[in-house]
């Protein structure tokens, strides 16, 4: 049968002003860059097959994809190269997968150092911030077929084993960053997890729960990965982890997810995505059915997303009922085991960001020197995080001492072991925003650029 010419990639390569053997060359550039050595040596013949519609194996599409993206300024898909079907391109989730074999997919090419590169290595999408519609949350609450009999038997005792993992990963990213154990955590997920998935539950609400305590985990998983510092690969587990989360029909799960990905998108500058993603946390049960600590917390990045924009009135208003929705939380109300970090120390460093985003220095500085204040030591990254942003707003103010000493401040918790690409992106702006005063031989600058650099470059 003869092959159809791949006129989407004949195109394209017309738009990079490539001749064959210019793109073959650049495609070696790429896969040396990704670390694909084995993938590195085709020639103009390859492209040409390609042209003529021969089908890429391996990670060649993606590698590609990172050529052209890199030449053109813009994302480049897998299925715009003419390399995959429609809705299946890595800049697009397909809502409809079945989310097991992809988590089962994800956990593999996350676990494995080659794979791995090519993931972190791609491009954070705005298309995975297009969610599904009322629909396909419907759907979802509808359990497919049970398993056949011969399946794992799965009981509330499993479920439990699975939340008390997240917790403890929880407190581990909390303490020392998401760049630390996380490998161990996808092992499980991939190894232990998807098999109880897969099984045979002695009730409807076990499954359910087990969907919960699954979409959980997943979505700490992606958590991790986006404090980090990889924000593309950190997406698709936020994806399959709201999967899991309507799978199970818990709403305040699924709100929590939405807003992890409301604060990645705001942390990422995407700010009309981010209002719209917090906006979708709170949207029904998913903020009625929620505690008082995860509503204000569902609350307060929702106010961020409002100063983001713009919108300051209806910020200010957020954060109030942030602040109503925190003090209603008490040892009487039950709380889910994901919202332990959040308290007074935690609502203040959100109002922070908000009152920076309105424009408010002297609130944002008020408010990050109570967060800091009042934070545990359980919470050593966000705690350095904060410091980070503490210094940020200082320096903004024109207090480059104080914003000096909040820095080596920032410094020295970080080199307690603190593995988190939020708090090192810190200390990389640090150093850009003190470029202008390295010539004014202020001491204290000196020291603190001095100290910023040798942490960064180990």
């Amino acid at each position: 049968m003869a092959r159809t010419r791949n006129e989407r990639l004949a195109a394209l390569l017309s738009e990079a002003g490539w001749s064959r053997t210019q793109a073959a060359n650049e495609f070696n550039r790429a896969a040396q860059h990704l670390q694909q050595a084995t993938a590195a040596g085709i020639g103009r013949s390859h492209i040409s097959m390609w042209i003529g519609g021969t089908q890429p194996s391996g990670a060649a599409p993606v590698i590609l994809c990172q050529a052209l993206s890199h030449r053109l300024n813009r994302l480049i898909t897998p299925d715009e190269l003419g390399f995959a079907g429609p809705g299946s391109a890595p800049g697009v989730p397909d809502w409809r997968a079945d989310p097991l074999p992809a988590l089962t997919d994800l956990g593999r090419n996350d676990l494995d150092p080659d794979r791995r590169r090519l993931l972190v290595s791609a491009g954070y999408s705005a298309a995975w911030l297009a969610l599904p519609g009322e629909a396909w949350w419907r759907a979802m609450t509808e359990l497919p077929p049970p398993s056949p009999g011969t399946a794992r038997r799965v009981s509330s005792g499993d479920v439990a084993t699975v939340q008390e993992f997240t917790l403890a990963f929880s407190h581990i990213d909390q303490r020392r960053g998401g760049g630390h154990a996380r490998k161990a955590l996808v092992q499980f997920l991939r190894s232990e997890v998807t098999s109880l998935l897969s099984g045979t539950f002695s009730s409807d609400q076990v499954r359910r729960a087990m969907f919960a305590a699954a979409g959980e985990l997943t979505y700490l998983s992606g958590w991790m990965a986006f404090d980090n510092g990889e924000h593309a690969l950190a997406q698709q587990y936020f994806a399959l982890a709201l999967k899991l989360a309507a799978r199970s029909a818990d709403e305040p799960l699924s709100g929590h997810i939405l807003r992890a990905m409301a604060h990645q998108a705001l942390d990422l500058s995407l700010h009309r995505q981010g209002l719209e993603l917090s906006a979708a946390s709170l949207h029904g049960q998913r903020y009625a059915s929620a505690t008082p600590r995860e509503r204000a917390l569902l609350g307060v990045v929702h106010a961020r997303a409002l100063a983001s924009t713009g919108d300051r009135q209806a910020a200010a208003k957020a954060l109030l009922q942030a602040e109503n929705d925190l003090a209603a939380a008490s040892a009487e109300i039950p709380e889910p085991n994901r919202t332990f970090f959040f308290g007074e120390a935690s609502l203040a460093h959100e109002t922070a960001c908000t009152l920076a985003a309105c424009g408010d220095r002297r609130g944002a500085v008020r408010h990050f020197q109570r967060s800091v204040r009042t934070r545990g030591e359980a919470f050593a990254r966000t705690h350095a995080v904060t410091l980070g942003y503490l210094g940020a707003v200082q320096l903004a103010t024109g207090v480059v001492e104080e914003a000096c000493a909040t820095w080596q401040r920032a410094l020295e918790a970080m080199e307690e072991g603190i593995h988190s690409g939020r708090a090192r992106q810190t200390v990389v702006d640090m150093r850009r925003l003190l470029s202008p005063y390295r010539r004014r031989q202020i001491p204290a600058v000196a020291s603190l650029d001095a100290r910023a650099a040798a942490y960064l470059a180990q």
